[in-house]
This record gives structure tokens, C-alpha cells and sequence, in this order.
């Protein structure tokens, strides 16, 4: 079990693949992210990490949020969460996770809270049909009805669908396709709708109901490591060049030998027939 990240809600926008099909998808943009701390089984009971996202002044933070990051020696960050994960999938601290941590086509699930819509009636949260709208009704026509039993139970049962606050909960959406990543602008596009506003946070994790693609990062996708890997490819590519280079250099030696024998050949024949 692989580290999850958070991300900011962008919007939405619309993708053409290959073969010109639209998918509507969500644009998530993640922030500056680093590894800050552990949570070990033998301590804690649990295997974890915790991440910090987005650099923010100290001045925005309140005195107890201070000390902890002048404690662990860090810079102040906007957001600190912990993911759990395997023993085997631990980070350093001071690591960047960037969004090559996850790869195109791979499924993940998303959960944010979700837009708020405030105090609403039985027929906007739960699509009550309501009343009738003329004969026998009395200005009650939106009411949903009965709630209660007889004198036994005398109550109402707990989860009882009626009139209350409707939207503000947190919401897990699963197995939504990765359609593309932009690493220079660290966003990850996401098939079809995610919870909440824009501007919002959501918490990316692999798909629990889905099998992981052969090419993702492990133990995650670390800037060190991105790095690295351009650092590798462009001296393959040197080492390609450089290689071409002497193969062309060698040919056109062994091509002159080649023309300097025909002329040699050709001289001597002529010597021959005069």
C-alpha cells in the first residue's frame, strides 16, 4: 500500500483521446508536498506518513502550529495528513512526492467534502414526492409526511429520512481513471466528477478495488528520482550519439580504404593493358 497525496480542486474541463472520444474530467492541482515525519508500528501500532503541503507564512499560523514546525526543524506548511502504507513503502524525511506518482490509466479514489447546501426539506435531500398540491392539503404541501410509530416505540428511529443539513459530508468516489499528468504543472487529471468546490482539498489514493499498473513508482513518485531518471536519459542519449558518431567515423575509414583499393586496382590495369 502505496502513500496518498492531497490535491487542490482546479475544475472541470473536457479531454479528447486517441481515437477523438470527449471524457470530461477534473483538473487537481498538487502543491508543493514533503515528507515531515513517521508513524512506525512498533511506536505507534500503525505504519504511516506524514506530509506537508503548501509553504505558507508563519505570520497565517497560530502559536501551537509554530512550535510544531519549529520543533521538527521545518518550514511552516498549510496542511499536514497522514496516509497509511505498508512497511516496505516508507519515504525519507524531506523527500518531495511529485505527481508522477501516479501514472496514465491507473485508478484511484478521490474523497473530499462535499458543497454544502445548507438546511433543505424532505424533497431536496431525499427527493421526497411531497404532497398533494390542491384537494386535502393545507399548507403542507413540501412536508414529508408522518416521522413517528405508535405509542410503541413513542419515537422516532434513528436514521429517519426528514428535513436537515444536506451536503457537508465527506465523500469517497472509487476507481477514477487517471487520464493525464502534466508534471511541469503538477496536475493530474482525473475521469468525470470529484466532490466539493473549487479551490477545495481532495485526498488522492490508490484504488482499492483495482490493481495497480506495472510502471508505478515505488515506494513513491520522488522528485530525486524523477531527476535522476532525465539525468539517465540524457546521457544515454549522449552516450547514443557519441556511439553513432564513431560507427560513421568508422565507416567512412573503412569506405576511403575501400575507394584507395578500386583506384589501386584500376591503376594497375591500365599499366597492364599499356
Amino acid at each position: 500500500m502505496r502513500t496518498g497525496l492531497l490535491a487542490k480542486k482546479i475544475g472541470m474541463t473536457r479531454v479528447y483521446n486517441a481515437s477523438r472520444e470527449h471524457n470530461s474530467v477534473t483538473v487537481l492541482k498538487l502543491p508543493s508536498s514533503i515528507v515531515i515525519g513517521h508513524r512506525k508500528t512498533e511506536i505507534d501500532g500503525y505504519n504511516a506518513l506524514i506530509l506537508g503541503f503548501e509553504k505558507v507564512s508563519p505570520k497565517h499560523l497560530k502559536k501551537p502550529q509554530k512550535e510544531f514546525f519549529s520543533k521538527i526543524k521545518q518550514e511552516s506548511l498549510k496542511k499536514i495528513k497522514e496516509f497509511r502504507i505498508s512497511e516496505e513503502n516508507f519515504v525519507e524525511k524531506g523527500k518531495s512526492i511529485i505527481s508522477s506518482h501516479f501514472v496514465v490509466g491507473q485508478y484511484v479514489d478521490v474523497r473530499s467534502y462535499s458543497i454544502g447546501k445548507g438546511f433543505a426539506g424532505a424533497m431536496k435531500r431525499h427527493n421526497f414526492a411531497g404532497l398533494r398540491a390542491s384537494h386535502g392539503v393545507s399548507i403542507s404541501h413540501r412536508s414529508h409526511g408522518s416521522t413517528g410509530n405508535s405509542q410503541d416505540p413513542g419515537r422516532v428511529w434513528k436514521g429517519k429520512k426528514m428535513a436537515g443539513q444536506m451536503g457537508n459530508k465527506k465523500i469517497t468516489i472509487q476507481s477514477l481513471e487517471v487520464v493525464s499528468i502534466d508534471e511541469e504543472r503538477s496536475l493530474i487529471l482525473v475521469k468525470g466528477g470529484v466532490p466539493g468546490s473549487i479551490g477545495g482539498w481532495v485526498e488522492i489514493t490508490d484504488a482499492k478495488k483495482k490493481s495497480l499498473p506495472a510502471n508505478v513508482p515505488y515506494p513513491a513518485g520522488i522528485i530525486d528520482n524523477s531527476k535522476n531518471n532525465q539525468e539517465e536519459n540524457v546521457d544515454k542519449e549522449h552516450k547514443d550519439s557519441d556511439k553513432k558518431k564513431e560507427e560513421s567515423i568508422v565507416e567512412e575509414k573503412s569506405n576511403l580504404k575501400q575507394d584507395d583499393k578500386n583506384m589501386l586496382q584500376a591503376n594497375k590495369k591500365e599499366a597492364d593493358n599499356g
